[in-house]
């Protein structure tokens, strides 16, 4: 089995100067960082009713409980 060197040789590419690089002016300019998508939508901010709600609903569930154990124990 050969290895081949995929890598081109750089006394063969066009556009190259004698030290490898590339002339100024030559290459395009670099894109720009921020891509145009569309309008921008921020996402709500705080606590969705519902999952406000739940989450309430459980603690008082479990404060009920334990309020309950500790009547029952007392008496």
């Amino acid at each position: 089995m050969t290895y081949e060197n995929q890598d081109p040789d750089p006394r063969e590419t066009p556009g190259l100067d004698s030290r490898g690089g590339v002339p100024a002016g030559s290459t395009p300019p670099a894109e720009g960082s921020m891509s145009e998508g569309g309008p921008r939508h921020e996402p709500p901010r705080g606590w969705g009713k519902g999952p406000l709600i739940a989450i309430l609903v459980v603690a008082a569930l479990v404060a009920a409980f334990f309020l309950v154990y500790a009547l029952l124990m007392w008496t």
